[in-house]
Formats: C-alpha cells, structure tokens, sequence
C-alpha cells in the first residue's frame, strides 16, 4: 500500500517593510511577469498616500478594508439531474481574504487614475470606509447566496 504524498498549504513569507502576510499577498496579487520589485514600490506608494490622506497607520486601513470586503458566502454551480443549481456554500477564512484581494485589485486597475499606487490607495480607503466597487461585489455576492437559498440543500 502506497502512500500519498499531501503537500501542506505554502503561505508567503511576512512583508520585510510592514512585516505584515496581508501585505505579501497583496503584493503577490499585484505581481506581473515576476517583477515584485515593482509589486512593492506599488504597494509601499498607495499605503504612504493612504497615510497622508487618512493621518492613520495604513496597515490598519488595509486590514480593514480587508475585512470589510471578505465575503461570508458565495454561490458554487451545482449540476442535479441536468440542470445547474447556483447552490450558496460558506466561505472559508483564507478564500474570503483571497477573494477580498482580488475583488480589491480588479476595482482599483478599473478606476481612473495616473498611476496604480493612486488608483489602490483610493480603492483601500473606499473599502475601509464601506464605499466602492468591491463592496458592492460583496453584497452582490450575498444577494446571490441569499436568493438562491433554496438551493442550499443540494451543498456538498
């Protein structure tokens, strides 16, 4: 009998500037074509502007703004007898950071702006204070999940 080998999670190692694995994964989000310097320059651009805007550590805003977009559930296509059921599901606490960074990043790359570290410092403080695209993806997510609550007994 063989056994598997089961490869634990890998999670990135803490910021060097903010010592913070938020900040990691969000510079891992930014990342393009490898270049993380530029990821960081970035990141470490929009957090000084968010300090000057909001005269508050801006590791906290982000943190913030983090939880406010973390979703508590989603919906997940179910097919059942030839028809597909949008069945809501639970998320769990890293995919609800996953998706609150994406959601984050995809909002501020849309908005208008001169450069990115404007464009996600603008997107973060929004977030933080319940305003914004992503905030409202979240909510469109609930409604989602809590319109097709009929469906929850087709979760696997």
């Amino acid at each position: 009998m063989s056994r598997r080998n089961i490869a634990k999670k890998r999670f990135p190692e803490p910021d060097s500037v903010y010592n913070s694995y938020l900040v990691s994964l969000l510079i891992a989000r930014i990342l393009k074509s490898g270049k993380k310097n530029l990821a960081q320059n970035i990141v470490n651009g929009a957090f000084e502007i968010i300090q000057k805007k909001t005269d508050q550590d801006p590791l906290l805003i982000f943190e913030k703004a983090i939880k406010n977009a973390s979703p508590i559930v989603e919906v997940k296509a179910r097919r059942v007898g030839g028809s597909t059921y949008q069945v809501p599901i639970e998320v769990g606490a890293f995919r609800a950071t996953n998706l609150a960074l994406r959601w984050l990043l995809t909002y501020a790359r849309q908005r208008g702006g001169r450069s990115m570290s404007i464009k996600l410092a603008n997107e973060i403080i929004d977030t933080a204070n319940e305003i914004g695209n992503t905030i409202k993806k979240k909510e469109e997510t609930h409604r989602m999940a809590e319109a097709n609550k009929a469906f929850a007994h087709f979760r696997y």
